[in-house]
């Protein structure tokens, strides 16, 4: 089967070797060597590739702008190829294998859509280098200006811009891109499952119907920098005291409020063994089926953080995300009545959701329920089934003239 031979393709790109795991971060030489797999992938089946004005990679079989002509638009899938650091395998490029997978499941079929088939590469959906998750598919549809993600940051100082410009684009050519989304008639995104839950009911494959509010805030905490040996306890400002009591706020909140809270990243200033911090740097991740809640467990944090003179800033933010209900509906039945799930983790499906584009996803079976990390992963059997899935959706949404 073509995955098999995709997936071994891409298995290199991009992996360290003492982890395990996998650093493919946005404008990168990693991410550069993807996105030529892209290219190559799609040329090689005759798919035309376009570029929006973010950077995010388009592969069409069939004119996608036939709507403007009387025509229907696009049915698209796809996901994303960049990784968090030290990441699995399967987050984001699952679904875009997959995609190419199930257009050549298609065409040995015999099967002519009647809709323009898309097959999407999303830059930047982990944030891991600019810290905004989802960046390509939120500038994309204005949901994040252009300024702003111009003068994001990655922990060397190099900003968006110049990370863009490395990569020989234009930074000014950054910005939403209307004529793209007005392409997108459905958007149906494959990924792995990032918990248990088709794990404890014994199903490979889920129709995904929302995303819980979601966000990211950066937290903080000043001092003064100074000896570790020689500064008596009642003379020191350490900063990493209010770092550590928002990590703790941030546990005790969550558990509070039914939600989860992570503290994943932080950087010290001046980092060393033996100084006492000046100045800390960390980013809170706090997510829950109740957006009220999710709130309320950043005040608690804010208020700690407050009490040692440091500062909570929002950098990101996501309502609940519900996909499109009969878009759903229909997807479930077509699959022969498979489980519905919510998930607690971002996509970009939720930025086209939330611009208005017709949205679901479908979840392939996860056996260890872990994700972010080396040990997350998919079995072949689930991964072909997942496949097939996504072939009886774009069946079924595209249509056939024969």
């Amino acid at each position: 089967m073509t995955f098999d031979s995709m997936w071994r393709d891409l298995g290199a790109v991009g992996r360290d070797a003492r982890s395990g795991g996998y650093r493919r971060f946005a404008w990168t030489r990693e991410d550069h060597t993807l996105r030529e797999w892209f290219v190559g992938e799609a040329e090689s089946r005759g798919l035309d590739v376009t570029i929006d004005r973010v950077g995010n990679q388009w592969a069409w079989w069939g004119d996608p702008d036939g709507a403007s002509a009387g025509g229907r638009r696009g049915v698209v899938t796809g996901s994303h190829l960049d990784s968090v650091p030290d990441g699995g395998a399967f987050d984001g490029p699952l679904g875009v294998v997959s995609a190419f997978a199930a257009v050549d499941a298609l065409r040995d079929k015999g099967f002519e859509p009647d809709r323009p088939i898309g097959i999407v590469n999303f830059v930047d959906e982990e944030g891991a280098r600019f810290g905004v998750a989802c960046a390509g598919s939120r500038v994309l549809t204005g949901a994040m200006t252009a300024d702003r993600a111009r003068s994001l940051t990655d922990g060397d100082g190099v900003t968006m811009a110049q990370a863009l410009a490395a990569a020989g684009r234009d930074p000014e050519q950054l910005g939403p891109d209307g004529e793209t989304v007005r392409r997108i008639g459905a958007f149906v995104e494959l990924h792995v499952e990032q918990g248990r839950h088709l794990v404890d009911v014994g199903a490979p494959v889920a129709v995904g119907s929302d995303i819980w509010p979601h966000g990211r805030w950066r937290i903080r905490t000043l001092g003064e920098a100074n000896h570790a040996g020689t500064t008596r306890l009642e003379d020191r400002d350490d900063a990493m005291l209010g770092f550590a009591a928002a990590v703790i706020a941030a546990r005790r909140a969550a558990e509070t409020h039914g939600c989860v809270a992570t503290v994943g990243k932080v950087v010290v200033t001046p980092g060393g063994v033996n100084a006492i911090a000046s100045e800390v740097t960390a980013w809170l991740d706090a997510r829950g089926a109740d957006q009220a809640a999710v709130r309320r467990v950043v005040d608690d944090v804010t208020e700690v953080v407050d009490d040692f003179g440091g500062l909570v800033v929002e950098d990101s933010w996501t309502g609940p995300t519900p996909f499109d209900p009969a878009l759903v509906r229909r997807l479930a039945t077509r699959l022969g009545g498979i489980p519905v799930i919510g998930t607690g983790a971002g996509h970009d499906a939720g930025m086209l959701a939330n611009a208005g584009v017709p949205t679901a996803m479908l979840f392939v079976r996860n056996p260890t329920g872990i994700s972010h990390s080396p040990e997350e992963f998919a079995t072949s059997r689930d991964c072909h089934a997942g496949v097939d899935a996504l072939v009886t959706v774009l069946t079924d949404l595209a249509g056939a003239r024969a």
